[in-house]
């Protein structure tokens, strides 16, 4: 499971964990509103916390080890407090269970994404050009340009956005956020971040939060 906007989908996990799908059947997962996943007004973690408990019931999978990057992250956080017996081991990829990022920053960059018109009938390239350059004003960062630009696609001759933009827009707050939950997850849990990161730090994460 995968972050928000682009990287919720299962298109961006490392190709060279060849060595991981030899050993487990592994399943990468894409979020509602993200990647070939349906879209849905809901976008809460508990309502894509369930998504996963389903596709694990349909499967027939009564345990497992989820792992999890930033949104994705904290979905799996949600299903291991929510139901601790699916949860044999999580792997939270630099993310925490508190608050992340300014929800302002983020919808600036939503609602920078809204306003992209290309027109039909460009080339792929003339048409990431052309957003890039709508969105540039506001989302300063070209690195960061590119990461949003991966969910512009072609669907009949038309240019949209994958992630269902909308949904995340009302739901920002409780992405940005996470639950309340009474009691901690009982089993082993790894937190994996960069030393720079500002999504994830010693001092903030306890045993009790997840």
């Amino acid at each position: 499971m995968g972050s928000l906007v682009a990287t919720a989908t299962s298109r961006r996990w490392p190709r060279h964990w060849h060595a991981v799908v030899a050993a487990r059947q592994v399943l990468t997962v894409d979020a509602r509103n993200h990647g070939s996943s349906p879209h849905s007004p809901v976008m809460t973690y508990e309502a894509m916390s369930l998504d996963v408990q389903h596709l694990l019931s349909r499967l027939g999978i009564t345990k497992c080890i989820l792992v999890g990057h930033s949104m994705g992250g904290k979905t799996a956080m949600t299903l291991a407090l929510q139901r601790p017996d699916l949860v044999e081991r999580l792997i939270s990829v630099d993310i925490g269970p508190g608050s992340t990022a300014p929800v302002s920053e983020f919808s600036a960059y939503i609602s920078a994404m809204k306003e992209v018109k290309v027109p039909a009938g460009l080339s792929r390239s003339a048409a990431r050009q052309l957003a890039d350059d709508q969105l540039q004003p506001v989302v300063k960062l070209p690195q960061l340009r590119q990461f949003l630009l991966t969910n512009l696609v072609e669907v009949e001759g038309c240019y949209v956005w994958r992630v269902n933009l909308e949904a995340i827009s009302r739901h920002l707050a409780d992405i940005m956020n996470f639950p309340v939950f009474q009691k901690p997850y009982p089993g082993p849990a790894l937190f994996l971040g960069g030393s720079d990161s500002p999504y994830i730090s010693q001092s903030r994460e306890t045993p009790a939060s997840c």
